[in-house]
């Protein structure tokens, strides 16, 4: 395998967590609710899955308590904000907090600890092509998995009824509710679907990813899943190209500071954070652009309280 493969297998293995926690997120905001905690929820997942999975020495058993760490919290903050109408950003932001400690708190018994790699899925023939097949043809399940996940949720939203009226629900709750629609039953779901993404982005990350766990190893990728969300103006396809870019931009900078690059590494480890900043900029700038546009609503899905 040359260089430029290896490069190109981390730069799609560090872009999966990232999708599957924002499709998750693109879910609940497009059901009108704005979820700050998917830090904490793939910390809870990521430690959950990591110590399920060496006490019972199974990684699917620690894939599934990754996914319930995420819905379970998930499920407090929908408590919260849709039992008691708190404040989605306080609460989400809590949610954040409470996770980062609590995973913590589970994940130190098994600090040091291993797990061995999953087996990839080869095609054979297709798997052996030069340069492409490795890439195409030879990932773990979690990516292929993220890729339909998102073709998934892009057919829910656009295709179907239960798509339409969740979309209905995030625009205007009010006129969804004067017409008969679950409202908080909705949004209810669609919370908990992106806690279960949260954790399963999580369970990758100790699972897949690193194969061990470590307090604070989500390193800001939830805010980065935030982003995206709003990178790509809340539309699946664009959150494909947002998480590679992302997750581009989180590889290529480690390989700089190998390859000694005459630039502070402190800043080279700050760019991808640097890039979500300059993409949420950039968005805005279009935005403002299209509000002053003559004949144009130019009006972004904001998610209401």
């Amino acid at each position: 395998m040359t260089a430029y493969q290896a490069i190109l297998l981390t730069i799609i293995t560090a872009s999966t967590p990232l999708l599957i926690s924002a499709m998750g997120e693109l879910v609940a905001e497009r059901a009108g609710v704005l979820n700050l905690g998917v830090e904490g929820m793939m910390a809870m997942g990521a430690a959950c899955s990591f110590g399920a999975a060496v006490a019972f020495d199974s990684t699917f058993v620690g894939i599934v308590c990754g996914i319930l760490a995420g819905v379970f919290m998930a499920a407090l903050f929908a408590l919260v904000v849709l039992g008691f109408a708190a404040n989605q950003v306080g609460s989400g932001l809590a949610l954040t907090i409470l996770g980062l400690g609590l995973s913590g708190l589970i994940g130190a018994p098994f600090v040091g600890a291993h797990r061995d790699p999953i087996p990839q899925l080869t095609i054979p023939g297709l798997s052996d092509i030069p340069v492409l097949g490795p890439i195409l043809f030879g990932q773990d399940p979690f990516v292929y998995g993220s890729l339909l996940l998102t073709l998934a949720v892009a057919y829910f939203l656009a295709r179907t009824r239960p798509g339409l009226t969740l979309r209905s629900v995030g625009e205007n709750h009010a006129s969804a509710h004067a017409l008969g629609l679950p409202v908080l039953k909705t949004r209810l779901l669609a919370v908990l679907f992106g806690g279960a993404c949260a954790g399963l982005a999580g369970s990758y990350l100790s699972l897949v990813y690193t194969r061990f766990w470590a307090p604070g190893m989500t390193a800001g990728r939830g805010w980065i899943a935030l982003a995206l969300v709003v990178f790509a103006g809340w539309r699946p396809g664009w959150a494909v190209v947002g998480a590679y870019v992302f997750g581009a931009a989180t590889v290529l900078q480690l390989h700089a500071q190998a390859a000694q690059v005459g630039v502070p590494s402190q800043l080279l480890s700050a760019a991808p954070y640097l890039a979500t900043i300059l993409a949420l900029l950039l968005l805005s700038v279009r935005h403002a652009r299209a509000i002053g546009a003559p004949g144009s609503l130019g009006v972004p899905f904001v998610p209401d309280r």
